[in-house]
């Protein structure tokens, strides 16, 4: 049986409109492993240490660049003396992906199954990367109109930059076998499964209706999503249905057989069932638990 680290269910501003967070933080043992369904990149302003990436390990030091896909596990390590100072920001796959049949910067996330995670980024490169970042982070802290559009323009701006500088060190290609992560076996074709199954899992939703979206065989969809994600199509299901419903009844007045309904289960007997099993609490205990913790 596969074992999966920590695994981060939530990050500020992530159930809001504008999916997206941006802080500057000082590391001095490193974090934990650990891994998310949600983006991650990282930014290092000073102090020196390493990350591994599905046992993939790289340094870390002033400039260096790191962009984590979802469901990956990664460990940061402070080497001894030092302090690791870097910009982390944690976004959803919603504002990569573009409506209709522009694929916006979705292939950021196939390629990320063969090219290098991270980027080291030297003189001119270096100061232009921080200055974008500074930009973004002030902005974001900011109140200023037109906010969200910016900050997702500046986003976009960043990952472009940093995939350019990852493919100009890593050319010519044609020399240069890139092997994929271990442990990362999904391709292309995953992400927009994986990024549909976030925007519909509060509608009735199976397999079978997901093989005909995506033209493969149901039973190729259930690998790849169990390959990228470490859990099966129901409990992928499930976990987002549950996580949705615990951040209603805490700050909702929802009764539960609404909330059933609003996460996508057809009967509050279901979603009671399911949710017992996997919180170990029914839904009016769990709300009522939660509001206690939060009183005291």
């Amino acid at each position: 049986m596969t074992y999966f680290p920590d695994y981060l269910k939530t990050y500020p501003n992530m159930h809001s409109s504008f999916p997206f967070h941006i802080s500057k933080n000082t590391l001095e043992h490193g974090f934990r492993a650990h891994r998310h369904d949600f983006l991650e990149f990282s930014y290092v302003i000073e102090g020196t240490g390493s990350e591994s990436i599905n046992d993939v390990t790289h340094k870390m030091r002033s400039g260096t660049f790191t962009f984590v896909l979802p469901y990956q596990v990664h460990e940061i390590f402070t080497d001894p003396g030092q302090k690791l100072v870097l910009y982390n920001c944690m976004f959803s796959m919603d504002l990569l992906m573009e409506s209709g049949n522009d694929p916006g910067l979705s292939g950021l996330l196939g390629e990320m199954t063969a090219l290098p995670a991270y980027v080291q980024l030297h003189g001119h490169d270096q100061q232009l990367m921080l200055a974008l970042l500074e930009e973004i982070y002030q902005e974001y802290n900011g109140t200023e109109r037109y906010r969200q559009t910016l900050l997702k323009g500046k986003l976009k701006e960043i990952l472009i930059r940093f995939d350019r500088y990852r493919w100009k060190q890593t050319l010519p290609l044609e020399e240069v076998e890139i092997p994929p992560l271990p442990g990362t076996k999904s391709n292309h074709a995953v992400w927009p499964i994986i990024h549909y199954i976030h925007r519909n899992y509060q509608e009735e939703l199976a397999l079978s209706d997901l093989a005909s979206q995506f033209s493969m065989s149901a039973s190729r969809i259930s690998e790849v999503i169990k390959q990228t994600t470490g859990q099966t199509f129901v409990h992928f299901l499930h976990d987002l249905r549950l996580r949705h419903a615990c951040s209603l009844l805490v700050s909702t007045d929802m009764s539960v057989t609404e909330i059933a309904h609003e996460v996508g289960y057809g009967s509050y007997k279901t979603f009671s069932r399911i949710f017992r099993e996997s919180k170990g609490i029914v839904p009016k205990d769990y709300r009522k638990s939660e509001h206690h913790r939060r009183m005291t």
